[in-house]
């Protein structure tokens, strides 16, 4: 095999493939390299086997919907965004459909399909795909990349494109690899952690599992540090779990969790079950459906909250065989607060093996935010989740995968030429 390259892109996942396929289409010879025997290993994995490819938000939202360092992606998105991704793949015959909150899938609700998509793109473009192969060394004179070392033995190219992922799901293949090649290299690390994650809980009514299995739509949660002040909320569906608390709402605020573990042991989350009505308003509603009955609690507010998380707060208040109207003003008030602010305590969250994201990565104040080239070494380039950003679920990390991956596959072709 020719051991010669113009541009090396190491990790096949949706990063790495989409700067082959952009290197490629811009002239420049490309090996693709990856540890795993078939491509986008990963991403066959995503959107529950369906692939969720993008986001259809204007480019705004899309960077509030990725909270770590989305910013950085400005430049990024100017060049290549999530329209283009869209446009990408339905000018090669992958149709797409949109789903709530703008998720973007294939129609054949498959992910293979996108990986096929990117694997035909590579054959057309004569990409060389190597299989199981690992590579231990990114090769260099000080100054500027020359090639890689692998077990196989060493390719040359002048520009090496990173784009191995992060930490999570082990089971494809991540074990750091990009983060231990960055660094030999001289690039910093920030500190890795879980995001879009599951969070863990210890109170009593968990270790029970009362509320296990327990459902709740469009509720509010929100992470409040030491200082009471709320610094993550998200209106969503929320699931509590034999471990603690599951659900969109719970992963969209773990990132944050994690953050303040950092310094502290515990954090408060809470959670608003009407997050649509005022604290008055929802005081007015059970007023009025308490003084109106004499039944007891239980069965007065029946449909008030889902039967088994009413049942929660009438026995933490010992008020559920009360008859209604006899109900003293301050229960009513006490439940109120637990409708409207309950208190939780987190005590962390999943591992990075068993969450979705990987929050941390390469400094990004090392590379350059128009061709994400490396600022300590010219012809190293950054793509995907080994960076630090992290987004929530919905398309958004994907995107910023995508979209990295092409415009870091486009500079490394400009820079071989150079």
């Amino acid at each position: 095999m020719d051991k010669n390259f113009e541009v090396i892109v190491i990790g096949a996942g949706p990063a790495g493939m989409m700067a082959a396929i952009a290197a490629a289409s811009n002239g420049a010879k490309v090996a693709l390299i990856d540890k795993n025997k078939r491509l986008g290993k990963k991403l066959l994995m995503t959107g529950g086997g369906r692939c969720n490819v993008t986001n259809n938000r204007p480019v705004e939202d899309l960077i509030q919907h990725i909270p770590g360092n989305g910013r950085f992606l400005y430049s990024t998105f100017s060049q290549w965004d999530n329209q283009d991704i869209i446009r990408f793949f339905e000018d090669r015959g992958v149709a797409l459909k949109e789903e709530d909150h703008g998720r973007m899938f294939p129609t054949t609700d498959k992910s293979k399909t996108i990986v096929e998509g990117l694997k035909n793109e590579m054959d057309q473009l004569g990409v060389t795909v190597i299989y199981q192969t690992a590579v231990e060394k990114i090769i260099h004179d000080g100054t500027k990349i020359t090639g890689v070392r692998t077990e196989t033995g060493d390719y040359s190219a002048k520009s090496v494109v990173l784009a191995t992922g992060g930490l999570t799901y082990p089971s494809t293949g991540a074990t750091g690899d990009g983060y231990r090649l960055a660094k030999s290299l001289g690039h910093h690390v920030t500190p890795l952690y879980p995001t879009e994650s599951p969070i863990l809980l210890d109170e009593d009514f968990i270790q029970k599992k009362e509320l296990q299995g327990l459902s709740l739509r469009d509720v509010q949660l929100s992470v409040v540090n030491e200082k009471k002040k709320v610094v993550a909320s998200h209106v969503m569906d929320l699931l509590f779990t034999h471990f603690g608390l599951s659900g969109p709402a719970a992963l969209r605020c773990s990132s944050f969790v994690n953050q303040l573990l950092k310094q502290q042991d515990r954090v408060t989350l809470v959670l608003d079950c009407f997050p649509d009505l005022t604290k008055a308003e929802v005081l007015e509603q059970l007023t009025q459906q308490v003084t109106a009955s004499t039944k007891q609690m239980k069965n007065a507010l029946t449909g008030f909250l889902p039967e088994r998380l009413l049942q929660h707060f009438l026995t933490k208040l010992e008020i559920s065989d009360i008859a209604a109207n006899q109900l003293p003003k301050a229960k009513l008030e006490a439940l109120n607060d637990y409708c409207k602010h309950w208190e939780l305590s987190a005590k962390g969250t999943f591992g990075l093996e068993k969450s979705f994201v990987t929050g941390g990565g390469i400094e990004l104040k090392e590379v350059s935010p128009k061709t994400l080239e490396s600022k300590k070494i010219t012809g190293l380039f950054f793509a995907g989740e080994l960076l630090d950003i992290n987004g929530y679920t919905g398309g958004f990390n994907i995107t910023s995968a995508f979209c990295t991956g092409y415009v870091a596959g486009t500079h490394a072709a400009y820079q071989s030429f150079a």
